[in-house]
């Protein structure tokens, strides 16, 4: 009889003290308030679409575990490029992701040398630390402040190397501060990146000739339209390691959060010259699933 007793309680202590724990740290059930996670950018990390922003993804707040996912295309004269991954956020505060990126050469694989529609890809794991501050809540003055890290690996090596390219992987470090005002409806993204990519990573890292990290930036503005809807613009500077002619990026995009966890995200995106092809201006299209 006291042995029943003793195990029925235990049992329920057991049960009670799991309830508590699910009750305190929730996976996958955020309740952040839309767009306030940020879209996926194409290197996976939560922010923009070609700026990285001091969000943390997944719809998690302090106590959860959220996960989203992204799919991009982007549609330029002479070049096809797709992005898709996966990230992880933990307690709005640390932040997990992939993401594969795949560059359609097209005409120009064939004029390169490389062979007709040859695709050049990379691998990017990602992670962020929220260092201080709050996107939407605390003083308005100060920014939600994230330090991140993006380890890159070109997958086409030989390639790199070939034109001119030191190395085929290398490390992005990121400093974002970002803000929403929400009386104003209007958000802020300043981004410090520390880097030696040549066009994202895709022709490589640094060159032969010596060239190799220096300090780039990454903007955007945007107004919130209502709770759903958000326009804005983009602006991302880049280095010209290979000599080559590499250009700043430039995008006004739109999103909208057609439901809590699905958001879609169109844009013009004006990427200059890639490899020598100048006027690489088309549309980017994302959609982004989150919990």
């Amino acid at each position: 009889m006291h042995k029943s007793l003793i195990c029925a309680a235990f049992s329920l202590g057991l049960h009670a003290n799991y309830e508590a724990k699910a009750e305190a740290f929730e996976v996958f059930e955020g309740d952040k308030l839309v767009l306030t996670n940020g879209v996926s950018t194409i290197e996976g990390t939560s922010g923009g679409g070609i700026a990285t922003w001091a969000t943390i993804a997944g719809m998690e707040t302090d106590r959860g575990i959220g996960v989203s996912g992204h799919a991009t295309i982007v549609e330029l004269p002479d070049y096809g490029w797709q992005s898709h991954g996966v990230s992880i956020g933990i307690a709005n505060r640390v932040e997990f992701s992939y993401a594969r990126q795949n560059l359609d050469t097209r005409d120009v694989g064939a004029a390169l040398g490389l062979g007709q529609g040859y695709t050049l890809n990379q691998d990017i794991y990602g992670a962020k630390l929220r260092l201080f501050g709050d996107l939407v809540y605390g003083a308005a003055m100060v920014p939600q402040v994230s330090v991140g890290v993006e380890h890159k690996r070109n997958l086409d090596g030989p390639v790199a190397l070939a034109v001119g390219a030191a190395d085929d992987r290398s490390t992005d470090i990121t400093l974002s501060a970002t803000k929403l005002f929400l009386e104003h409806s209007v958000l802020v993204s300043a981004t410090a990146r520390y880097t030696e990519a040549n066009q994202n990573g895709l022709l490589g890292f640094g060159s032969a000739a010596g060239a190799g990290y220096s300090l780039q930036f990454e903007g955007s503005l945007a107004y919130q339209l209502s709770r759903r809807a958000v326009l804005g613009a983009e602006f991302r500077s880049k280095p010209d390691n290979l000599g080559l002619g590499e250009d700043d990026w430039f995008d006004l995009f739109a999103a909208y959060a057609v439901t809590d966890n699905v958001t879609v995200t169109a844009a013009y995106a004006d990427l200059g010259s890639i490899a020598t092809f100048e006027d690489q201006r088309g549309a980017f299209l994302s959609a982004q699933l989150a919990f």
